[in-house]
């Protein structure tokens, strides 16, 4: 009989390499404002002089999600990261009135 190991998908695991273990962080959904306060907190750390594991590890976020986060709202404020956000659903529901305009263009073209 072999053993499986139970992982749950809740939890990520991230390496710390100055302290040589595995950390856990339990997987969280953030906000756009929650994101934007991590990373000024991070920038704050880095002008200190932490490392970006540690920082990492004081935010909660694996460095990938960090990074991911840097590129996407690095230098936003809250009121540009609403606008971002409010751009992102407008650019949705234009997206699905194309895709009707296509789907109606179709129809009319099979019953002709």
């Amino acid at each position: 009989m072999t053993w499986t190991p139970v992982i749950d998908p809740g939890l990520m695991r991230a390496h710390h390499a100055r302290l040589g273990r595995v950390l856990t962080i339990k997987r969280t959904r953030h906000t756009a404002k929650q994101i934007i306060r991590k990373l000024k907190t991070a920038e704050e750390l880095i002008a200190q002089g932490m490392f970006l594991v540690e920082i990492c590890c004081f935010i909660e976020v694996t460095q990938p999600t960090y990074h991911l986060w840097r590129q996407q709202y690095g230098g936003m404020q809250a009121q540009e990261s609403r606008s971002l956000t409010q751009l992102q659903k407008e650019h949705a529901r234009l997206m699905n009135l194309l895709v009707e305009a296509e789907l109606a263009k179709v129809m009319l073209k099979d019953l002709a």
